[in-house]
């Protein structure tokens, strides 16, 4: 089954996994120390992550360290992006809307 990055992201535990291993290496047993789950659910959240490209694990000796691949949650921005644009639009049309108006009252209030 090929899953995608949003699948990965999708989950708060395996969110959890990218940010532990974001800023260094960490064997599975490291990894699953932080969690209050089994030792083979880490494994499943891990293996999503390396099916949608988002860990690697490299093998030292007996241990197995997972390793972020982060350059994939581009696609996430890269969709992100268009409702950014549409609702920083919308803001931008509110903000002119509420001015017009503010300027309504002020000149209002100054007629009294």
């Amino acid at each position: 089954m090929r899953r995608d990055v949003f699948q990965a992201i999708a989950d708060p535990t395996r969110r959890e996994i990218l940010g532990l291993i974001s800023s260094q290496s960490l064997n599975l047993n490291s990894v699953a120390e932080n969690f209050d789950v089994s030792r083979p659910a880490i494994s499943k959240h891990i293996k999503i992550l390396t099916e949608c490209g988002l860990v690697i694990i490299k093998k030292e000796g007996r241990d197995h360290y997972c390793e972020a691949k982060l350059d994939k949650l581009h696609e996430v921005s890269d969709w992100l992006e268009q409702y950014r644009k549409f609702w920083e639009s919308k803001l931008d049309n509110l903000e002119i809307y509420l001015n017009k108006l503010q300027s309504k009252n002020k000149k209002k209030s100054k007629k009294k």
